[in-house]
């Protein structure tokens, strides 16, 4: 066995303390290396949770209270406007302006409005500035009437053209992309893709909103909140996409199976106050017809009686694929409440424009279907 002299045994002491000193410098050093980097790990992960929450979470808006009460009353507050004469700006928010007979030129127009109840509607769309007629349409809540004056097309689309408010022409359209008509198919179904479309009666109830009814429908009330973005801030503010609150009034009627079905349905805006900001009409089954948006609100008429009303109205017919705006020119201007005779929403054709009756002319597929079906069967037989 090899004996170490004192003075090595002292040389491997100081040798060892040396090297356990260097070891626990380096076990020092890389803590606090992997504390930094913690800490700079922790601090971004951090920042990306407050920016998560300062940009990408919309913000809750406070909320107003409201009682079904109150909601059907504010529906028969703008039920109490029974008639109204107005100028507005009229607006094509979409590309199917083309299909009713409307030229690009004509997608902003001047529009002079006439409606009164129960259904009565005149519209009249004219040439900014100098106020030319592009057309005319009526409506007596059961039948239609349609003058195409000026379509900037070469007169093509310059007809006039009647039509029931209740009938379902997508059949007459589907037909008429089937069949000839004698060489005249091209012609007719110009004509029906032009405007089987276009009824005033669409803007009736959007202008003329029809009181509650309780003794023949059903109101039930309830909550939802909607994401949105706000356009009048910046981007990057924390309202720039917000929760806002409303309330949802669906009106209910009984089907002859005796199954309850929405027939309107009124959401109302709860933040700053409760107001009615839309109005949703549906069909039979269950589909939305009208899609109607009440824009700020302002005071109609210079009478003081009229206030807290829309000043732009949005009309969407999603199975007609459209949209159209409607603007008060001068809200102070409007004559609400003034009776007009019936008469004034009989559209006549003074132009003397070559007319088309939509209804003949479903007859007139319809009946050729039947003698179509009529001599299959025979061939059939025979």
């Amino acid at each position: 066995m090899k004996v170490f002299s004192g003075q090595q045994a002292n040389l491997f002491r100081h040798l060892n303390r040396l090297m356990l000193n260097k070891s626990t410098f380096i076990f020092i050093k890389l803590s606090f290396l992997f504390l930094v980097l913690f800490a700079f790990i922790f601090s971004g992960c951090r920042g990306s949770i407050i920016k998560t929450k300062d940009n990408n979470r919309p913000t809750l808006l406070k909320s107003e209270d409201a009682t079904q009460a109150q909601l059907l009353e504010e529906v028969n507050r703008f039920a109490k406007v029974n008639s109204m004469r107005a100028k507005m700006d009229l607006r094509f928010e979409d590309n199917s302006f083309a299909e009713l007979g409307i030229a690009e030129k004509y997608r902003t127009a001047d529009g002079e409005v006439v409606v009164q109840r129960p259904a009565y509607i005149l519209l009249k769309v004219q040439v900014p500035i100098i106020k030319t007629d592009v057309a005319q349409m009526t409506s007596d809540g059961e039948k239609f009437r349609v003058a195409i004056l000026e379509d900037g097309q070469g007169g093509k689309y310059k007809k006039f053209v009647t039509g029931s408010n209740n009938a379902d022409y997508s059949v007459l359209k589907e037909e008429v992309n089937k069949m000839d008509f004698d060489g005249k198919g091209k012609e007719i179904k110009q004509n029906v893709n032009a405007f089987s479309n276009l009824r005033p009666q669409h803007f009736t109830d959007a202008m003329l909103v029809r009181s509650v009814d309780a003794a023949n429908f059903s109101y039930i009330q309830s909550v939802i909140f909607q994401e949105e973005f706000n356009t009048d801030v910046k981007k990057k503010s924390p309202l720039a996409r917000v929760l806002r609150g409303y309330y949802l009034l669906d009106e209910l009627r009984k089907a002859e199976d005796g199954s309850l079905r929405v027939s309107r349905r009124f959401w109302f805006d709860r933040v700053g106050s409760v107001r009615l900001a839309r109005q949703q009409l549906f069909d039979e089954k269950g589909e939305i017809e009208s899609d109607i948006i009440y824009g700020k609100e302002g005071n109609l008429t210079d009478t003081g009686e009229f206030n807290n009303l829309p000043l732009r109205i949005e009309v969407t017919r999603p199975k007609e694929k459209y949209k159209m705006s409607l603007t008060y020119q001068s809200p102070e201007t409007v004559s609400i409440g003034k009776t007009y005779k019936t008469d004034v929403f009989i559209l006549e054709n003074r132009w003397n424009l070559t007319e088309v009756n939509l209804d003949k002319k479903l007859e007139e597929i319809s009946s050729q279907k039947a003698e179509t079906g009529n001599g299959n069967s025979n061939a059939k037989k025979q």
